[in-house]
Protein backbone atom coordinates (compact mmCIF):
# COMPACT_ATOMS: atom_id res chain seq x y z
CA UNK A 1 0.00 0.00 0.00
CA UNK A 2 2.72 2.43 0.56
CA UNK A 3 4.20 2.05 -2.94
CA UNK A 4 0.45 2.79 -4.28
CA UNK A 5 0.79 6.13 -1.80
CA UNK A 6 4.20 7.54 -3.12
CA UNK A 7 3.44 6.61 -6.61
CA UNK A 8 0.22 8.36 -6.95
CA UNK A 9 -0.57 11.50 -8.97
CA UNK A 10 -3.52 13.51 -9.30
CA UNK A 11 -5.92 11.42 -11.68
CA UNK A 12 -8.50 13.61 -13.81
CA UNK A 13 -6.81 14.79 -16.69
CA UNK A 14 -9.87 17.26 -17.36
CA UNK A 15 -8.85 19.21 -14.00
CA UNK A 16 -7.09 22.32 -14.71
CA UNK A 17 -7.00 24.35 -11.49
CA UNK A 18 -6.23 27.46 -14.21
CA UNK A 19 -9.91 27.36 -15.69
CA UNK A 20 -13.14 27.06 -14.56
CA UNK A 21 -15.03 23.54 -14.05
CA UNK A 22 -18.20 22.77 -13.33
CA UNK A 23 -18.85 20.35 -10.16
CA UNK A 24 -21.77 19.16 -8.68
CA UNK A 25 -23.50 16.25 -6.77
CA UNK A 26 -26.18 14.59 -4.71
CA UNK A 27 -26.32 13.62 -1.22
CA UNK A 28 -26.61 9.61 -0.39
CA UNK A 29 -27.29 7.73 2.61
CA UNK A 30 -24.89 8.83 4.90
CA UNK A 31 -22.77 10.48 2.30
CA UNK A 32 -22.65 12.70 -0.92
CA UNK A 33 -21.22 11.93 -4.51
CA UNK A 34 -19.57 14.28 -6.55
CA UNK A 35 -18.92 14.51 -10.06
CA UNK A 36 -16.46 16.34 -12.03
CA UNK A 37 -15.78 15.89 -15.91
CA UNK A 38 -14.83 12.58 -17.00
CA UNK A 39 -15.33 11.16 -12.96
CA UNK A 40 -17.77 10.09 -10.30
CA UNK A 41 -17.04 9.95 -7.10
CA UNK A 42 -19.06 8.29 -3.78
CA UNK A 43 -18.14 8.99 -0.22
CA UNK A 44 -19.91 7.44 2.52
CA UNK A 45 -18.78 7.60 6.75
CA UNK A 46 -19.35 4.30 8.00
CA UNK A 47 -20.94 3.21 11.60
CA UNK A 48 -16.95 3.01 12.69
CA UNK A 49 -16.07 6.86 11.51
CA UNK A 50 -14.40 5.76 8.57
CA UNK A 51 -15.09 7.20 4.99
CA UNK A 52 -15.53 5.04 2.27
CA UNK A 53 -14.65 5.77 -1.18
CA UNK A 54 -15.99 4.70 -4.38
CA UNK A 55 -14.35 6.48 -7.62
CA UNK A 56 -15.32 5.72 -11.26
CA UNK A 57 -14.55 7.32 -14.51
CA UNK A 58 -17.87 8.39 -15.90
CA UNK A 59 -18.82 10.50 -18.98
CA UNK A 60 -22.56 11.02 -19.87
CA UNK A 61 -24.28 10.31 -22.76
CA UNK A 62 -24.28 14.10 -23.25
CA UNK A 63 -20.17 14.42 -23.27
CA UNK A 64 -20.49 11.02 -26.34
CA UNK A 65 -22.13 12.33 -28.51
CA UNK A 66 -21.99 16.34 -29.73
CA UNK A 67 -25.32 16.23 -31.22
CA UNK A 68 -26.79 15.44 -27.74
CA UNK A 69 -25.26 18.98 -26.66
CA UNK A 70 -28.02 20.70 -29.02
CA UNK A 71 -29.95 23.15 -25.95
CA UNK A 72 -33.09 21.75 -24.95
CA UNK A 73 -32.70 18.47 -26.07
CA UNK A 74 -29.08 18.69 -23.97
CA UNK A 75 -31.34 19.26 -20.48
CA UNK A 76 -33.64 16.39 -21.15
CA UNK A 77 -31.31 13.48 -22.45
CA UNK A 78 -29.01 14.40 -19.00
CA UNK A 79 -31.92 14.58 -16.56
CA UNK A 80 -32.49 10.89 -17.42
CA UNK A 81 -28.45 10.73 -17.31
CA UNK A 82 -28.13 11.93 -13.86
CA UNK A 83 -31.41 10.04 -12.63
CA UNK A 84 -29.66 6.59 -13.78
CA UNK A 85 -26.52 7.95 -11.72
CA UNK A 86 -28.21 9.24 -8.53
CA UNK A 87 -30.02 5.98 -7.93
CA UNK A 88 -26.94 3.79 -8.81
CA UNK A 89 -24.68 5.85 -6.05
CA UNK A 90 -27.88 5.47 -3.85
CA UNK A 91 -27.86 2.14 -3.77
CA UNK A 92 -23.77 2.32 -3.23
CA UNK A 93 -24.36 3.79 0.06
CA UNK A 94 -27.48 1.60 0.78
CA UNK A 95 -24.82 -1.49 0.38
CA UNK A 96 -22.78 0.43 2.89
CA UNK A 97 -25.11 0.55 5.09
CA UNK A 98 -26.02 -3.37 4.76
CA UNK A 99 -22.54 -4.05 5.53
CA UNK A 100 -22.79 -1.87 9.03
CA UNK A 101 -25.41 -3.76 10.03
CA UNK A 102 -24.36 -6.81 9.78
CA UNK A 103 -23.24 -8.84 12.77
CA UNK A 104 -20.78 -10.98 13.77
CA UNK A 105 -22.92 -14.00 13.84
CA UNK A 106 -24.00 -13.42 10.39
CA UNK A 107 -20.25 -13.01 9.35
CA UNK A 108 -18.69 -16.12 11.31
CA UNK A 109 -21.65 -18.04 9.69
CA UNK A 110 -19.92 -16.87 6.36
CA UNK A 111 -22.93 -14.90 4.90
CA UNK A 112 -21.60 -12.53 2.39
CA UNK A 113 -23.51 -9.22 1.91
CA UNK A 114 -26.03 -8.80 -1.04
CA UNK A 115 -24.41 -7.75 -3.96
CA UNK A 116 -25.15 -4.36 -5.84
CA UNK A 117 -27.63 -3.84 -8.64
CA UNK A 118 -26.92 -5.02 -12.13
CA UNK A 119 -27.03 -2.61 -14.81
CA UNK A 120 -30.23 -4.16 -15.89
CA UNK A 121 -32.12 -3.74 -12.42
CA UNK A 122 -30.60 -0.39 -12.19
CA UNK A 123 -32.37 0.24 -15.72
CA UNK A 124 -35.29 -1.00 -14.48
CA UNK A 125 -35.34 0.82 -11.22
CA UNK A 126 -34.92 4.09 -13.03
CA UNK A 127 -38.07 3.28 -15.22
CA UNK A 128 -40.22 2.50 -12.19
CA UNK A 129 -38.97 5.84 -10.69
CA UNK A 130 -39.78 7.96 -13.93
CA UNK A 131 -43.09 5.96 -14.37
CA UNK A 132 -44.18 6.62 -10.60
CA UNK A 133 -42.87 9.79 -10.78
CA UNK A 134 -44.47 11.17 -13.85
CA UNK A 135 -47.54 9.25 -12.57
CA UNK A 136 -48.06 11.60 -9.48
CA UNK A 137 -46.81 14.57 -10.38
CA UNK A 138 -48.27 14.56 -13.88
CA UNK A 139 -51.11 12.40 -14.80
CA UNK A 140 -52.59 12.96 -11.06
CA UNK A 141 -53.08 16.16 -11.24
CA UNK A 142 -54.49 16.27 -14.92
CA UNK A 143 -56.90 13.53 -13.47
CA UNK A 144 -57.72 15.56 -10.15
CA UNK A 145 -58.43 19.13 -12.46
CA UNK A 146 -60.54 17.47 -14.93
CA UNK A 147 -62.63 15.65 -12.34
CA UNK A 148 -63.26 18.30 -9.71
CA UNK A 149 -62.69 21.78 -11.74
CA UNK A 150 -65.22 22.52 -14.54
CA UNK A 151 -62.55 24.60 -17.17
CA UNK A 152 -60.43 21.46 -18.90
CA UNK A 153 -60.94 23.54 -21.93
CA UNK A 154 -59.60 26.69 -20.67
CA UNK A 155 -56.14 26.48 -21.13
CA UNK A 156 -54.45 28.57 -18.98
CA UNK A 157 -56.63 27.90 -15.79
CA UNK A 158 -56.78 24.46 -16.85
CA UNK A 159 -52.51 24.06 -16.40
CA UNK A 160 -52.36 27.02 -13.67
CA UNK A 161 -54.62 24.81 -11.55
CA UNK A 162 -52.99 21.09 -12.63
CA UNK A 163 -49.51 23.07 -11.79
CA UNK A 164 -50.60 24.51 -8.67
CA UNK A 165 -51.61 20.98 -7.58
CA UNK A 166 -48.31 19.64 -8.75
CA UNK A 167 -46.35 22.22 -5.67
CA UNK A 168 -48.37 21.38 -3.47
CA UNK A 169 -47.86 18.00 -3.70
CA UNK A 170 -43.81 18.45 -4.03
CA UNK A 171 -44.17 20.70 -1.05
CA UNK A 172 -46.32 18.05 1.19
CA UNK A 173 -44.17 15.47 -0.14
CA UNK A 174 -40.66 17.00 1.03
CA UNK A 175 -42.47 18.72 4.19
CA UNK A 176 -43.22 15.37 5.23
CA UNK A 177 -40.28 13.29 4.82
CA UNK A 178 -38.31 15.65 6.45
CA UNK A 179 -40.09 14.91 9.78
CA UNK A 180 -37.64 11.49 9.59
CA UNK A 181 -34.61 11.59 11.41
CA UNK A 182 -32.98 9.96 8.54
CA UNK A 183 -34.19 12.45 5.89
CA UNK A 184 -32.44 15.23 8.06
CA UNK A 185 -28.85 13.57 8.25
CA UNK A 186 -29.71 13.56 4.44
CA UNK A 187 -30.61 17.07 3.95
CA UNK A 188 -27.30 17.63 6.52
CA UNK A 189 -25.25 15.91 4.02
CA UNK A 190 -27.26 17.70 0.88
CA UNK A 191 -26.11 21.04 2.85
CA UNK A 192 -22.75 19.26 2.78
CA UNK A 193 -22.59 19.14 -0.93
CA UNK A 194 -23.90 22.51 -1.46
CA UNK A 195 -21.28 24.37 0.68
CA UNK A 196 -18.22 22.26 -0.38
CA UNK A 197 -19.33 23.37 -4.15
CA UNK A 198 -19.36 27.00 -3.28
CA UNK A 199 -16.01 26.78 -1.39
CA UNK A 200 -14.65 25.23 -4.65
CA UNK A 201 -16.20 27.25 -7.11
CA UNK A 202 -14.81 30.27 -4.82
CA UNK A 203 -11.40 28.80 -4.65
CA UNK A 204 -11.44 28.40 -1.13
CA UNK A 205 -9.46 25.99 0.14
CA UNK A 206 -11.48 22.78 1.32
CA UNK A 207 -11.04 22.57 4.57
CA UNK A 208 -14.25 21.04 6.83
CA UNK A 209 -14.21 24.88 8.68
CA UNK A 210 -13.77 26.76 5.82
CA UNK A 211 -16.50 24.92 3.77
CA UNK A 212 -18.94 25.37 6.74
CA UNK A 213 -19.20 29.34 5.89
CA UNK A 214 -20.35 28.63 3.07
CA UNK A 215 -24.63 29.16 1.93
CA UNK A 216 -26.18 25.60 1.81
CA UNK A 217 -28.49 27.18 -0.74
CA UNK A 218 -26.70 26.76 -4.55
CA UNK A 219 -28.87 28.14 -7.42
CA UNK A 220 -27.72 24.74 -9.62
CA UNK A 221 -29.82 22.76 -7.28
CA UNK A 222 -31.78 19.41 -8.17
CA UNK A 223 -34.56 21.04 -6.13
CA UNK A 224 -34.45 24.03 -7.73
CA UNK A 225 -34.73 22.12 -11.07
CA UNK A 226 -37.99 20.40 -10.05
CA UNK A 227 -39.93 23.68 -8.76
CA UNK A 228 -38.70 24.97 -12.39
CA UNK A 229 -39.85 22.42 -13.70
CA UNK A 230 -43.38 22.55 -12.61
CA UNK A 231 -43.41 26.77 -13.71
CA UNK A 232 -41.98 25.83 -17.38
CA UNK A 233 -45.03 23.14 -17.41
CA UNK A 234 -47.57 25.78 -16.59
CA UNK A 235 -46.34 27.43 -19.61
CA UNK A 236 -45.76 24.41 -21.78
CA UNK A 237 -48.77 22.99 -21.08
CA UNK A 238 -50.77 25.56 -21.30
CA UNK A 239 -49.40 26.55 -25.21
CA UNK A 240 -50.13 23.03 -26.24
CA UNK A 241 -53.82 22.93 -24.61
CA UNK A 242 -54.65 26.14 -26.85
CA UNK A 243 -52.96 24.41 -30.13
CA UNK A 244 -54.90 21.51 -29.58
CA UNK A 245 -58.06 23.44 -28.91
CA UNK A 246 -57.95 25.03 -32.21
CA UNK A 247 -56.78 22.06 -34.06
CA UNK A 248 -59.61 19.58 -32.46
CA UNK A 249 -61.74 21.21 -30.34
CA UNK A 250 -62.74 20.08 -26.54
CA UNK A 251 -59.85 18.34 -24.87
CA UNK A 252 -60.20 15.36 -23.13
CA UNK A 253 -58.35 13.52 -20.03
CA UNK A 254 -57.39 10.83 -23.03
CA UNK A 255 -56.17 13.91 -25.37
CA UNK A 256 -54.11 15.51 -22.47
CA UNK A 257 -52.65 12.49 -21.27
CA UNK A 258 -51.16 11.60 -25.22
CA UNK A 259 -50.12 15.58 -25.83
CA UNK A 260 -48.47 15.80 -22.38
CA UNK A 261 -46.32 12.81 -21.56
CA UNK A 262 -44.65 12.66 -25.10
CA UNK A 263 -43.88 16.62 -24.14
CA UNK A 264 -42.36 16.08 -20.46
CA UNK A 265 -38.86 15.51 -22.02
CA UNK A 266 -39.11 19.04 -24.18
CA UNK A 267 -40.46 20.55 -20.67
CA UNK A 268 -37.69 19.25 -18.86
CA UNK A 269 -34.98 20.35 -21.62
CA UNK A 270 -36.22 23.97 -21.50
CA UNK A 271 -35.74 23.70 -17.59
CA UNK A 272 -32.55 22.77 -17.50
CA UNK A 273 -31.71 25.67 -19.70
CA UNK A 274 -33.53 28.03 -17.63
CA UNK A 275 -31.66 26.73 -14.42
CA UNK A 276 -28.71 27.34 -16.44
CA UNK A 277 -29.10 30.75 -17.42
CA UNK A 278 -29.82 31.69 -14.12
CA UNK A 279 -26.96 30.23 -12.44
CA UNK A 280 -24.89 32.50 -14.38
CA UNK A 281 -26.96 35.78 -13.93
CA UNK A 282 -27.29 35.47 -9.99
CA UNK A 283 -26.06 39.38 -9.35
CA UNK A 284 -28.82 40.67 -11.89
CA UNK A 285 -32.83 41.09 -10.20
CA UNK A 286 -34.31 38.72 -13.01
CA UNK A 287 -31.20 36.26 -12.03
CA UNK A 288 -32.47 36.48 -8.49
CA UNK A 289 -36.09 35.85 -9.14
CA UNK A 290 -35.62 33.30 -11.37
CA UNK A 291 -33.56 31.62 -8.49
CA UNK A 292 -35.57 32.51 -5.80
CA UNK A 293 -38.18 30.02 -5.26
CA UNK A 294 -35.65 27.16 -5.99
CA UNK A 295 -33.64 28.69 -3.21
CA UNK A 296 -36.78 28.88 -0.83
CA UNK A 297 -37.15 25.25 -1.50
CA UNK A 298 -34.22 24.18 -0.11
CA UNK A 299 -34.61 25.81 3.35
CA UNK A 300 -36.29 22.51 3.14
CA UNK A 301 -34.66 19.91 1.36
CA UNK A 302 -30.80 21.47 3.11
CA UNK A 303 -29.84 21.46 6.74
CA UNK A 304 -26.81 22.79 8.54
CA UNK A 305 -24.15 19.90 8.61
CA UNK A 306 -21.60 19.41 11.17
CA UNK A 307 -17.77 18.91 10.57
CA UNK A 308 -17.96 15.66 10.14
CA UNK A 309 -20.28 16.10 7.02
CA UNK A 310 -18.60 18.63 5.56
CA UNK A 311 -15.40 16.16 5.53
CA UNK A 312 -17.25 13.23 4.00
CA UNK A 313 -18.03 15.91 0.97
CA UNK A 314 -14.71 17.21 0.60
CA UNK A 315 -13.06 14.00 0.37
CA UNK A 316 -16.00 13.03 -2.34
CA UNK A 317 -14.97 16.54 -4.07
CA UNK A 318 -11.60 15.80 -3.94
CA UNK A 319 -11.10 12.25 -5.24
CA UNK A 320 -13.66 13.31 -8.39
CA UNK A 321 -11.04 16.30 -9.20
CA UNK A 322 -8.06 13.94 -8.95
CA UNK A 323 -6.87 15.78 -5.56
CA UNK A 324 -6.73 12.60 -3.56
CA UNK A 325 -6.26 9.00 -4.11
CA UNK A 326 -9.15 6.92 -3.39
CA UNK A 327 -7.39 3.73 -4.31
CA UNK A 328 -5.24 3.57 -0.88
CA UNK A 329 -6.94 2.78 1.61
CA UNK A 330 -8.80 -0.45 0.67
CA UNK A 331 -12.10 -2.08 2.34
CA UNK A 332 -11.71 -5.50 2.50
CA UNK A 333 -15.43 -6.43 2.47
CA UNK A 334 -16.75 -5.03 -0.40
CA UNK A 335 -14.77 -5.74 -3.47
CA UNK A 336 -13.71 -2.68 -5.48
CA UNK A 337 -14.64 0.18 -2.74
CA UNK A 338 -11.84 2.20 -0.95
CA UNK A 339 -11.66 3.53 2.61
CA UNK A 340 -10.14 6.71 4.14
CA UNK A 341 -9.67 6.38 7.65
CA UNK A 342 -10.54 9.78 9.71
CA UNK A 343 -7.71 12.17 10.56
CA UNK A 344 -6.99 11.32 14.33
CA UNK A 345 -6.64 7.35 13.35
CA UNK A 346 -4.09 8.04 10.69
Amino acid sequence: MENERSSWVPTNPLYDPSKPMQVGGQAVLEGVMMRAPGSVATAVRRANGDIVVKHERYASVVEKYRFLKLPVLRGAVGLVDMMYLGIKTLNYSAEIAMLDLETDESRKNGKKPKKGQSSLALAGTLVLALAIGIGIFFVLPLVVTTEVFQFEQNALAFNLTAGLIRILILLGYLSAIALSKEIQRLFQFHGAEHKTVFAFELSDRLDPQIVLGHSRFHPRCGTSFLLIVMFVAILAFSLLDAVMISLVGNLTIVTRLLTHLPFIPVVGGISYEVIKFSAKHTTTWWGKLLIAPGLWLQRITTREPDLSQAEVAIVALKCALGLDDPAKYTLKETPGTQVLQPAESR
